[in-house]
């Protein structure tokens, strides 16, 4: 079991400063130098996928009077795909799938709003702790169930990101330590199940980072 973990283990260092967390930053070198300079191909995608979300998020939201908000999610959302992508190269370290990064992503922006919606919107914050409609009985029930609901939000939002980054990874390490001892026939099999794989990876990168932005911006517009 150490074995199979050990490619989710920072311990590349130098002089005893840990290096796999620049895998945060070297993908900058990976983009184009075109992107920064001069309106390309890739830069008008680009913009056009935070177009989208941009709408999206100022839907969900459901409030006029935070302007640019939706800039926070779309970095977040960016940053996260950003290093989703970056783990599926070879050698490099996925920082997705340590808690130490997605919770540091979700624990101050949940405590933020928190924050903001209790100093701001008291009696707005204790109307969610009670759905509509609840019969007076159970009112106490559903005021301790919505409380451990919203308490553990931040870390349901860093589980769900770390543990969907490492199953991935996981199987591709699992799969790809059998082919010494397969045939031709079956490591031809193999590859093809690995590049399917990967695919699948590359689409479980874009899906759950676009979820955790949307969550995160449903949950903000619970505060407002």
């Amino acid at each position: 079991m150490t074995n199979l973990f050990s490619s989710f283990d920072p311990t590349t260092s130098i002089l005893g400063m840990s290096l796999n967390w620049l895998s945060t930053l070297v993908g900058f070198l990976i983009i184009p130098m075109t992107f920064w300079f001069i309106p390309s191909r890739f830069s008008f995608v680009w913009y056009k996928i935070l177009g989208t979300l941009h709408n999206e998020f100022k839907i969900l939201i459901k409030s006029d009077n935070i302007k640019g908000s939706t800039l926070i999610f779309i970095s977040l959302f960016s940053i996260i795909m950003f290093n989703n992508f970056l783990g599926l190269f070879p050698y490099v370290f996925t920082s997705t799938s340590h808690m130490s990064l997605t919770l540091t992503l979700a624990l101050p922006l949940w405590l933020s709003f928190m924050l903001f919606g209790w100093i701001n919107h008291t009696q707005h914050m204790f109307a969610h702790l009670v759905p509509q409609g609840t019969p007076p009985v159970l009112m106490p029930f559903m005021v301790c169930i919505e409380t451990v609901s919203n308490v553990i939000r931040p870390g349901t939002l860093a589980i769900r990101l770390a543990a969907n980054m490492i199953a991935g990874h996981l199987l591709l390490t699992l799969l790809g330590n059998t082919g010494s001892k397969l045939s031709i026939l079956m490591i031809n099999f193999l590859l093809i199940v690995q590049f399917a794989l990967l695919l699948l990876e590359a689409a479980v990168a874009m899906i759950q980072s676009y979820v955790f932005a949307v969550l995160s911006t449903l949950y903000s517009s619970e505060v407002v």
